[in-house]
């Protein structure tokens, strides 16, 4: 478990900028004590540093996992956000899209929003700016890419792809064996 060099770094808040924005700050610096970020085997995890200190004691061949990981970076080192981040992203999301009851199993399954199924969309979202769908109840389900700016959501036809999925909660049964 090491720190993220600065190529790394940029590349993990710039991510994380596309969704909440400039409050990547209030996820270092919490009340409830620091946080940081740290890597290991292409992974992303976010901890306390109280954590971090107690895990320093365990050899790094024998540590599978520590905190919340956040993602991971392909092979070509992109950095990839994981849905386990959703519960740190969805406080400090700038851009929401609610989805109505019907289209909830649809988004869950891995499918994209359509026009149908939208039922609000924050005002002034940008097209390609990243958003987190939430249920008709405030639930978080998952995050994406706004497909549609909201003025466009407005105009188009009902089968029209507002939202890009990108992750969603479903994924921690379709995908239980790989998450980490």
């Amino acid at each position: 478990m090491r720190p993220l060099t600065e190529a790394e770094t940029r590349a993990v808040f710039e991510k994380l900028g596309k969704y909440i924005g400039e409050n990547i700050q209030l996820l270092v610096d919490r009340p409830d004590g620091t946080y940081c970020f740290r890597l290991h085997r292409d992974r992303v995890y976010y901890l306390s540093e109280k954590l971090l200190k107690l895990a320093a004691s365990i050899p790094r061949e024998s540590l599978v996992a520590l905190g919340t990981c956040f993602g991971k970076f392909t092979k070509s080192q992109k950095f990839r956000l994981s849905v386990t981040a959703l519960d740190f992203l969805a406080p400090y999301a700038k851009y929401k899209v609610w989805v109505k009851p019907g289209s909830e199993q649809s988004f869950l399954y891995g499918n994209h929003v359509l026009k149908s199924g939208l039922g609000r969309i924050t005002e002034n979202t940008a097209q390609y700016q990243g958003v987190v769908v939430y249920s008709m109840a405030d639930v978080p389900l998952g995050f994406g890419v706004a497909a549609k700016s909201t003025q466009e959501c407005r105009k188009v036809d009902p089968l029209a792809i507002v939202v890009f999925h990108q992750a969603d909660v479903g994924e921690y049964v379709r995908n239980e064996d790989t998450l980490t």
